[in-house]
């Protein structure tokens, strides 16, 4: 895979997180507002690493930088906005596991 194909999948990244964005703050109520916070930190993560994958193709090993930096966002980000959705925090399982990818992702950079 060339190390440009990391534009793509930002470009859809980002399309993705300005609906789910745009959606939380206009649209979504929840019963508990707590849920709302929750939507709200998983759109401001999606939307930061979106933007550090832009530089994955200058990075030494992008395809790691990358990968790892996608993990996170479906993980952590996916998994906080099916909690907040579902109003469940059941469904927030994976999102220490996206927090760490997003860790190591960043790690990648120092190697």
């Amino acid at each position: 895979m060339d190390a440009y194909h990391w534009h793509k999948i930002a470009a859809v990244s980002g399309i993705a997180a300005l609906g789910l964005g745009t959606y939380g703050f206009h649209i979504f109520k929840p019963e508990n507002p707590v849920y709302k916070e929750v939507w709200q930190i998983a759109s401001t993560y999606h939307l930061f690493h979106t933007a550090a994958l832009l530089a994955a193709p200058i990075a030494k090993r992008p395809h790691i930088f990358g990968g790892l930096l996608t993990a996170g966002i479906l993980c952590f980000s996916g998994s906080c906005y099916t909690a907040a959705y579902l109003e469940d925090r059941k469904f927030s399982a994976l999102a220490p596991f996206g927090g760490f990818a997003f860790v190591a992702g960043w790690a990648s950079l120092l190697f």
